[in-house]
């Protein structure tokens, strides 16, 4: 299956939407130090994240690989096809973005990192940019894009409750 949008991995671009996509950016911060930053590293690249948030994960990786597709499913009914389109795992730095596939309610790509600071300060920033796909999407308008940002905000909240005992 091809992706449904052209601008495949434009998420590493910090505050790039391409034209006739919404974005969104949030960051929340989930706590202090090497252990708080390790844990919520591993919670993100192994769908732990996303199965406390309380969606469905149905996917062949234990974690997210480039190249490997996933489906997220939403309230038991919505499935939402997708790809991951980069990694990245380093020192300070480690997370993913997945792109959409034909079947989601909505098209483009997604991104889940954990960083660092240099204070120590762990932040999940979730960034992405997307149009809607099918009619659903379509007639939800400016609610729909309401959901993706209470969502967004929920994964710190859940990810932040995950690392709670790392401090």
């Amino acid at each position: 299956m091809s992706f449904t949008y052209d601008e495949v991995g434009a998420t590493r671009r910090d505050g790039y939407c391409p034209p006739g996509f919404h974005p969104l950016h949030v960051r929340t911060r989930i706590g202090e130090g090497e252990a708080v930053f390790r844990r919520a590293a591993e919670a993100v690249r192994t769908w732990e994240m996303h199965k406390a948030l309380g969606v469905g994960v149905q996917t062949d990786a234990e974690r997210a690989v480039e190249g490997g597709d996933v489906t997220i499913t939403l309230a038991g009914v919505i499935k939402a096809p997708c790809r991951v389109v980069w990694t990245v795992d380093e020192p300070r730095r480690a997370g993913w973005a997945y792109g959409t596939l034909p079947g989601h309610p909505e098209c483009g790509e997604e991104s889940f990192v954990v960083d660092r600071t240099g204070d120590g300060t762990v932040w999940l920033t979730v960034s992405a940019f997307s149009r809607p796909a099918k009619w659903y999407s379509r007639a939800g308008g400016p609610a729909a894009r309401g959901l993706q940002h209470a969502y967004a905000r929920r994964c710190g909240k859940v990810l932040r409750a995950l690392c709670s005992g790392s401090e």
